[in-house]
């Protein structure tokens, strides 16, 4: 249990002490997760920069994902989801306009450009609050590796072992601080976990930038 995801963070820095050598970039993948990463950031001055993957959603239940996409156009679908429903072609593709789009929006928002974070021949080191399915986040790996990636870490505080296991095998190394047996929603294993807000991402980047040779 993390008290919250700064508490959280600081925990998941211990483990991340053992990249100081190879001079990484963290992606941070807001909202939660950039505050998640501040503390690796601040304490080793890491580079750093935002990676931001979206959930391509049924046309009638927008909690249900399709599919993911990342702010390059690199996209996952779940194939046997959408031939059984006939989700058609012409409907997921607007729907991937559309969250890049969003991408694009936040990015603005939160660090003044949509530009593709610089991992070539890099060790990247994602880190998120929490994974429940992974299905979005496998966007973004895509992506980062496309951009020629030397080597892929994956950080976070909590994610079931299903999910882990299946990432494994996507990444260079996974590092999770808990992996429970049975799993329930990420939230459930903070005592704090509200909705991370604007102002509080604007904090963060504006204190990181003390820290990192992005600014």
């Amino acid at each position: 249990m993390f008290i919250d995801r700064k508490d959280a963070g600081e925990q998941l820095s211990i483990n991340l002490k053992k990249f100081k050598d190879e001079n990484p970039i963290v992606l941070a993948i807001p909202r939660g997760g950039i505050i998640t990463a501040y503390e690796t950031i601040k304490k080793f001055k890491f580079e750093w920069d935002l990676i931001i993957p979206r959930k391509i959603s049924l046309p009638y239940n927008k909690e249900v994902a399709i599919g993911a996409v990342s702010l390059d156009g690199t996209y996952l679908l779940d194939e046997r989801y959408i031939d059984m429903l006939n989700i058609s072609k012409e409907y997921i593709q607007n729907e991937m306009f559309q969250q890049i789009d969003e991408i694009k929006k936040k990015l603005n928002k939160y660090k003044g450009n949509e530009n593709f974070p610089d991992v070539k021949n890099k060790t990247v080191i994602i880190i998120d609050d929490g994974i429940a399915t992974g299905f979005t986040i496998q966007a973004a790996i895509k992506s980062i590796k496309k951009h020629d990636a030397k080597k892929i870490i994956l950080a976070i505080p909590i994610a079931p072992q299903n999910t882990i296991s299946m990432l494994e095998k996507i990444v260079d190394e996974v590092i999770c601080l808990f992996i429970p047996y049975d799993f329930y929603a990420v939230g459930s294993y903070y005592e704090n976990f509200e909705q991370t807000t604007d102002e509080e991402i604007f904090n963060v980047i504006n204190e990181l930038k003390k820290y990192s040779c992005n600014k």
